[in-house]
Order: C-alpha cells, then sequence, then structure tokens
C-alpha cells in the first residue's frame, strides 16, 4: 500500500505549498481514500495537481474529525457527488451532502479497511490491515495515542501510525511500531525521531510511504 502526504506543515519539495493542516493520500486494497482535506481548498487543490493526484481516482474520503484544519479543503475534490464521505457522527459543519456517511462505532469502510469508531465523541482513525500488520491514520489523535491504538487492536496488531499525534508524549506505547510518521500538529517529532531513528520517517508534503 501507498500513502502520500498531500498537505502537512512542513514540505520537502519547493513546488508543494506547506500550510497548517493535514491531509493523506491512501491507496491499499485496490482502493484510493483521501483523509482529511487540509485547512483550503486552492492549496489542497494545487498540491494534488503538483502530485498528479486526478480526483477522478479517489473513490472516497474519509474526515478525521471536525476541526478546520481538516475539512477546509472539502470543496477542492471534484466528484465528491459519486464518493462516500466518512465522518464522525457527531460532526455539524459538513453539509448535507450525497453520499455523506456518519461513524459512530468501529465499521468496516471497504475490505481489509475500517474505522476505529469514534472515540471519545470527537475523532475517528483510519485502519488498514496488511499481512505485516495494521497501518493507523491518525487526524490529530485528540483522544490519545493510547485509545486509538487500542481501538485498532480490535482488526490485528498496529504496525505503523501515519498522522498528528498533538502533545503525545507516553513514548513507550508506540515502541512496538515498525514505522512512525508523526506529522502536522505533533509537538515532540524531535524527541521521537531520537527515541525511535529506525522507525521514525519524516513527514512533510510530498512524502511517500510504501508500506
Amino acid at each position: 500500500m501507498r500513502v502520500t502526504i498531500v498537505y502537512d506543515n512542513t514540505t520537502g519539495q519547493e513546488n508543494l505549498a506547506a500550510d497548517w493542516g493535514f491531509s493523506c493520500l491512501v491507496e491499499a486494497h485496490g482502493k484510493t481514500i483521501l483523509f482529511d482535506t487540509g485547512a483550503r481548498a486552492d492549496i489542497l487543490a494545487q498540491n494534488m495537481k503538483t502530485l498528479r493526484i486526478e480526483p477522478s481516482r479517489i473513490d472516497a474520503v474519509f474526515i478525521s474529525h471536525d476541526h478546520w484544519d481538516h475539512t477546509g479543503g472539502l470543496s477542492a475534490v471534484s466528484g465528491i457527488d459519486r464518493m462516500n464521505i466518512y465522518v464522525p457522527g457527531s460532526l455539524q459543519s459538513m453539509p448535507d451532502l450525497h453520499g455523506l456517511r456518519r461513524i459512530a462505532g468501529p465499521a468496516k469502510i471497504f475490505d481489509e479497511i475500517f474505522s476505529t469508531g469514534v472515540l471519545k465523541a470527537i475523532e475517528h482513525s483510519l485502519v488498514i490491515r496488511q499481512e505485516e500488520g495494521l497501518i493507523v491514520v491518525a487526524g490529530c489523535s485528540h483522544p490519545g495515542v493510547g485509545e486509538i491504538l487500542t481501538a485498532a487492536s480490535a482488526f490485528g496488531h498496529p504496525a505503523a501510525l501515519i498522522g498528528g499525534l498533538h502533545g503525545f508524549d507516553d513514548f513507550e506505547l508506540i515502541a512496538g511500531l515498525s514505522c512512525i510518521c508523526p506529522t502536522h500538529c505533533t509537538r515532540h517529532i524531535d524527541r521521537i525521531a531520537a527515541m525511535y531513528p529506525q522507525q521514525y520517517v519524516s513527514g512533510g508534503a510530498g512524502r511517500v510511504l510504501d508500506l
């Protein structure tokens, strides 16, 4: 499977814009999912164009939580009327679009692709099951990394964690992962990189992870 970071606070490529927010493209098991949409539609659209991501390839949109820096770019996704959009059941700001799917508990999105279910009434994470273990993609980890990994464990053994981790500092919780890519709002990126140099992968718009 492949994860391409489309929108992040940083970028390693001069032709991509960095901005506060997060979005990534997940390609797995024959499906393409846009996870979150960043803060601004113009930046999301331009970064997608630069990365040669055709909106017509997207099968579904997964919104982790109802914060502007994860939902603001949704209008950049052309053809959205043909897609399912998976959002937390408590999300209020989303217009009543065709294909809107409100998630409460753990749910199957596609074969081998799941939602953790909404945790602490705010956020759900995407889980992709691979032979090597689970790939977990988080928006901001507001419920807590421990809670997210525990919820994901209902589908198997977590192997990778990608996305925003906010103020997460219980670093022993991620010791058993084979890949850690902290992005966006993560405060302690340098500490995670220093503690887990073999597992750590830097984020930033344009980063591609083949897992």
